[in-house]
């Protein structure tokens, strides 16, 4: 998805107004933190910052899986 969108002036900082649909759509609200970044020096990146939290609990989930069921799952996948 493009938009074409244009700054506003939001005191001596220009901002960047983002509608209610895409906020939605990515599941952002006014708490969740973002990170900018600019790869290649031209363009700008806003991502929702990760819950670590959640990522833990992640990797421990996939390496009791791994633990229990990963000799059956690499057969499958053979």
């Amino acid at each position: 998805m493009t938009i074409t969108k244009k700054l506003t002036k939001h005191g001596n900082s220009l901002a960047l107004i983002i509608e209610r649909p895409i906020l939605d759509l990515l599941g952002i609200d006014a708490t969740t933190p973002l990170e900018v970044s600019s790869p290649d020096g031209t363009s700008i990146v806003i991502t929702p910052v990760k819950n670590k939290s959640h990522q833990k609990r992640f990797s421990s989930s996939l390496k009791k899986i791994n633990k229990k069921y990963g000799r059956a799952l690499k057969r499958l996948a053979e």
